[in-house]
């Protein structure tokens, strides 16, 4: 069941990575103080790293429990460990590095020199079997039940590494899977798929910049998912999208309330 977008709009990327950061500690610490622990989904690219940076510099991090929060991430780019472009190395400069976290509860998606070697249809297999392990009884199907799954929005309205009309976008059944030929290098990558990102409590939709508003606008028209996969992107909860006025720009103003301050 999909759940009807929300959006919030901030003047600029700054102030929205900040607003982002706050939203997102209070998420967790919420779902600590219920569950006990609290499970989120990273996101690269600029907008992604802007608030894990915001995170690594707001006064409250200190309330999050890091040694009980698990880390996944929505995808990665099929690179040797330790490469400055995957997602996982730009994470732990921004922020991971820099706070208590169990690194038994960080799960990276497996390098392109790893145990599975440059098979990244068996690097796929292996991060779902992980998603697998770690969903319990009352998860819904074949992941955890992420508390909030985070997205940057590409201007071509990609999410994760779903690209429009990819066969990935197109996948119903596994919750991770290879990607071959993306438009954006490096072509390879593995991605979590929409029906794993359709577990999550909460998903929230990042995009800041007038590249993106386009993208907001299709997405947030009513578009399809194959066309559009942002637009097949929502959360059981609640879908949250988090945009700059320069992303908004293109929606129509009954959409969303006025610019924060």
């Amino acid at each position: 069941m999909s759940t009807a977008p929300q959006l919030a709009v901030h003047r600029d990327k700054e102030l929205m990575a900040q607003a982002a950061a706050a939203r997102l500690i209070t998420t967790i610490v919420d779902a600590q103080a219920s569950r006990g622990s609290a499970s989120v989904v990273l996101t690269g690219g600029r907008n992604g790293n802007g608030l894990l940076a915001a995170l690594a510099a707001a006064p409250a991090r200190d309330a999050i429990d890091w040694a009980r929060l698990d880390l996944w991430w929505g995808d990665e780019r099929f690179l040797p460990e330790g490469d400055p472009d995957r997602n996982v190395s730009q994470a732990k400069e921004a922020l991971l590095d820099a706070v208590p976290l169990d690194p038994s509860r960080v799960h990276a998606m497996p390098a392109s020199d790893g145990p599975y070697g440059s098979d990244v249809e068996a690097a796929a297999e292996a991060y779902a079997a992980d998603l697998a392990k770690a969903a319990g009884p009352e998860n819904h199907g074949a992941v955890p039940t992420f508390d909030v799954l985070m997205l940057g929005v590409g201007p071509d309205t990609h999410v994760a590494s779903l690209f429009p009309e990819l066969p990935a976008v197109r996948e119903t059944e596994r919750t991770v899977v290879g990607v071959h030929g993306a438009p954006k290098p490096p072509p390879t990558r593995v991605t979590l798929t929409l029906p794993a990102i359709r577990a999550a409590r909460e998903v929230w939709l990042l995009a800041a910049g007038e590249d993106k508003a386009g993208a907001a606008a299709i997405a947030l028209s009513g578009a399809g998912e194959i066309q559009a996969p942002a637009a097949g992107a929502y959360g059981r909860s609640r879908t949250l999208w988090l945009l700059d006025a320069a992303a908004a720009s293109q929606l129509p103003r009954t959409l969303y309330p006025p610019a924060s301050p």
